[in-house]
């Protein structure tokens, strides 16, 4: 499917999983594992090694019944799911991963298993923060989008009328951006990046210097001709925001999107900091090609592209909301749903979110973490799955990894599987 785009430095737009990933792995990881901070901690259930977790209606901060069902899945597709979940987790040797599923009328799945830090075996838990990678797209182009509703944005206006110095500027729109296909060159794909990033991890960029690794190197292709992750545009349309809006990226998001969304643990932090509790985060894009834990990473590098945390509370709600639309007026919210081709088989690309074989949503990933929200109008079916590695499997983000596992099992028509990769 679509490439991540790595908040990672491997970067695709979670079709196949929307991660970055630095230039080492031009692939995008999803963000991490996120848990909800509503759900109650069930019984160990020894026999499978997982931990599971129902979420009560009472539990469940604004959701009505139709939206938190009561009652889990029949013990015979729990079963199945248990066994392909521990299955994909054994096998790409993932740590610990966090898989969230809501289906009305068959009930809901909610489980985490395996460790959040390799060193103290500590378990997994569904109540953790995680760093959500490339699922910030998803807010950073909603906020654009509230701007577009306010009338003070236009999508096709040039990027060029807000940001000065863009290479072919008075030629790539703003929906261009939003849309992967600006033909600007990734930051993430620049050596002198790679290596200043990976040379010192806790380190801050500002948006005008990772622009700055991209515009040392010629476009890749004409505005509009090409789909393209790329993180750069991304940190294009969060200085619009701030430009226009007049405040602070993190400060108008939360204002006008995590409020009115009710999204009370998700945040755009101004560094390191990550809230507790959180697993640790393993990942192998390091200069020497070791594994590293990457928890205390400074995320200002993927900014506008992939700096947020959240939890699988708020990324169960958050899927609903972008598919939907419930934050936009109908004309924007159907614009946001025009998907265009991506060269990945079943994926589809619109403004900020992806369509994967009917899941509408987005994958998230940086080092250490990854992450998959995604929701089917079809069934009304949300799906999160959060993971505490970026590391991958065959040549495979394992956060498809799960998310194919679990559709193949519930959503045999709607298969979850592929990625968009970022350069």
């Amino acid at each position: 499917m679509l490439p991540s785009v790595p908040l990672n430095l491997k970067r695709r737009p979670d079709m196949r999983r929307t991660s970055y990933r630095l230039p080492l792995a031009a692939a995008l990881l999803v963000a991490s594992v996120l848990a909800p901070m509503a759900a109650t901690p069930a019984a160990a259930d020894h026999r499978a090694g997982v931990r599971t977790t129902g979420f009560r209606a009472a539990d469940v901060d604004g959701y009505g019944k139709d939206d938190a069902p009561e009652h889990g899945l029949s013990p015979q597709l729990s079963a199945r799911l248990d066994k392909a979940i521990e299955d994909v987790r054994t096998q790409a040797h993932i740590p610990g991963v966090v898989v969230g599923l809501w289906m009305p009328g068959k009930g809901n799945y909610v489980r985490a298993t395996g460790v959040a830090d390799t060193a103290t075996r500590k378990p997994m838990s569904v109540d953790s923060y995680v760093r959500i990678g490339s699922e910030t797209k998803t807010f950073t182009v909603t906020a654009l989008l509230k701007l577009v509703d306010d009338g003070r944005v236009r999508l096709d206006d040039p990027i060029s009328r807000y940001i000065p110095g863009v290479p072919n500027g008075r030629h790539i729109t703003l929906r261009q951006l939003a849309e992967m296909r600006s033909g600007l060159f990734p930051y993430t794909s620049d050596a002198d990046f790679e290596h200043d990033l990976l040379s010192n991890p806790q380190r801050t960029f500002t948006p005008r210097e990772l622009l700055a690794y991209g515009y040392k190197h010629p476009n890749t292709f004409a505005p509009g001709t090409q789909f393209q992750y790329c993180n750069s545009n991304l940190i294009l349309l969060g200085l619009v925001v701030e430009k226009v809006s007049g405040h602070k990226l993190r400060d108008f998001i939360d204002q006008r999107v995590l409020r009115p969304a009710h999204l009370r643990h998700t945040l755009f932090p101004k560094g390191n900091e990550f809230p507790k509790p959180h697993p640790q985060g393993y990942t192998d894009q390091t200069l020497s090609g070791d594994i590293a834990n990457a928890a205390d990473w400074n995320p200002s590098w993927a900014w506008a592209a992939g700096a947020m945390i959240s939890n699988l509370q708020d990324l169960r709600r958050w899927a609903k909301v972008v598919a939907t639309g419930s934050l936009l007026s109908p004309e924007t919210q159907a614009e946001r749903l025009e998907t265009l081709p991506t060269g990945f088989p079943g994926t589809t690309y619109g403004l900020g979110i992806f369509d994967a074989n009917g899941w509408i949503g987005h994958n998230g990933s940086l080092p250490g973490y990854e992450t998959v929200t995604v929701y089917l109008p079809s069934k009304k079916a949300t799906l999160v799955i959060m993971l505490n590695t970026d590391v991958s499997y065959q040549g495979q983000e394992p956060s498809t990894l799960f998310a194919k596992a679990v559709t193949q099992i519930v959503t045999p028509n709607n298969v979850y599987d592929g990625a968009v990769v970022s350069q």
